[in-house]
């Protein structure tokens, strides 16, 4: 399926909104002890996911390079799985390219030190072949694959593009380094070392998803920024803060831990964009409109039985003149459809930021306002399955406009990882466990 995107500037006052986001839970609870530790039958289940943002950037969220096209070149893309197995399939996508993306071999394997491999790569095919090509807009997914690991074990998941690119896909906060090979370098797939991988970023290049064959379903977080696991590094969010990086301290990964230590047979999988909105798109890396994106980056994720959705701080302090009344329209569309689909959906409040520079009051007068109606309206309405109160769980009790300092980052919108940890203990157990085995 083909999807829009506006392609905006990439310089210093594009990124420096390209971080933002908003989120909030409530108070944690426990999972019911009755709770199953897997599922009775096996099926494909997310183990991972990567929402695609854009084909356009140039830098990587700690402002190093991103190619603008690969020749005959092999990427190195770095991932790490909430959900282990021994069966899994690879996503690829092209949705942001303008032409047919050729790929002449891919592979998967542990990774190994930096851009390194531990063990022999396995080949991934697709229909049998291994080679394929992606439609323009469009993804694709590999035959099964036999590889056996664990949960939060990296993996490298190796890209060869014999000829010359378009627009890369990628997602570009990975907030994870990945490797990729110089310009002519040929098929480097089948290679252990980290020989000739010597570039490095942190977005994520053409893979979006990763499933395993388990007795288990997957939770969809769904939102911005935060989400996404971004921590500026300083006072207008970029750059990223580059020591953040490959620890998995999202809120997700955080919320992963708590789950699997409760024994709940349950994937929670990272559909987070930076600067995304749910009412439109600035365009670029923020990614389509979390209602554009919601069929594809949530109600089409494999094994998918509930959906938790943090967004809405960027509708209210980006400038799109936004009224809590369309914000809260949206949350009742997505509401609407995840209920026609069979599933889950909780609603998180919005993560206060009035001291923010963006975001913030400063630019924004009514940002504050109008999230404190929002909210309002989040914790009152009845027809989500739930509520998250991630506002609760952040804010200075003292100054509940602003996070508490404990929990943020230097721009004092995004979280820290302590904030990160907080949110994940305040989302309450039972809700994730009432989704069904599908």
């Amino acid at each position: 399926m083909a999807v829009r995107k506006s392609i905006i500037g990439v310089g210093l006052a594009a990124l420096a909104m390209a971080g933002m986001g908003l989120v909030g839970p409530s108070s944690a609870s426990a999972a019911p002890r009755a709770t199953p530790a897997a599922c009775a039958t096996s099926q494909w289940v997310s183990g991972w996911t990567a929402s695609p943002t854009d084909g356009d950037a140039i830098l990587d969220p700690s402002l190093g390079s991103i190619p603008g096209k690969l020749t005959n070149q092999t990427v190195r893309m770095v991932i790490t799985p909430h959900l282990g197995g021994s069966s899994i399939r690879i996503h690829l996508s092209n949705r942001f390219g303008t032409a047919a993306l050729a790929l002449g071999h891919v592979t998967v394997v542990p990774q190994g030190q930096a851009g390194a491999v531990a063990g022999n790569p396995v080949p991934v095919t697709f229909a049998g072949t291994t080679s394929v090509t992606v439609p323009t807009g469009q993804d694709v997914v590999s035959d099964p694959v036999p590889l056996t690991f664990a949960a939060f074990t990296p993996l490298s998941v190796s890209i060869y593009v014999p000829g010359t690119t378009t627009a890369l896909t990628k997602h570009w906060n990975a907030n994870a380094t990945s490797y990729y090979a110089g310009s002519g370098t040929g098929d480097l797939t089948a290679q252990s070392s980290a020989e000739k991988f010597t570039n490095t970023t942190l977005s994520w290049l053409y893979v979006d998803g990763l499933d395993v064959t388990a007795g288990a379903r997957s939770v969809v977080a769904f939102g911005d920024s935060i989400t996404d696991g971004f921590v500026g590094g300083s006072a207008l969010s970029i750059p990223a803060d580059r020591s953040v990086a490959d620890k998995n301290g999202r809120y997700p990964d955080d919320l992963q831990r708590r789950v699997a230590a409760a024994g709940l047979a349950i994937s929670v999988v990272n559909a987070g964009i930076g600067s995304n909105q749910l009412t439109g798109s600035l365009g670029s890396v923020t990614g389509p409109s979390g209602l554009a994106r919601f069929q594809t980056d949530a109600l089409d994720i494999p094994g998918v039985a509930g959906i938790l959705v943090l967004e809405g701080i960027n509708d209210l302090g980006l400038g799109n003149k936004v009224t809590p009344q369309q914000i809260e329209d949206g949350y009742t569309q997505l509401i609407i459809k995840a209920h026609a689909a069979g599933h889950k959906i909780w609603l998180g409040t919005i993560t206060p930021a009035a001291n923010a520079i963006v975001d913030g009051t400063l630019f924004a007068p009514n940002s504050e306002t109008y999230r404190q109606q929002v909210n309002t309206w989040i914790r009152t309405q009845t027809i989500a399955d739930g509520v998250v109160d991630f506002d609760a769980a952040l804010r200075d009790p003292a100054h509940p406009s602003q996070l508490l300092a404990a929990y943020a980052g230097p721009d004092h919108l995004h979280p820290n990882l302590t904030g990160f940890q907080k949110m994940a203990d305040a989302v309450p157990l039972d809700l994730l466990a009432a989704t069904p085995c599908n």
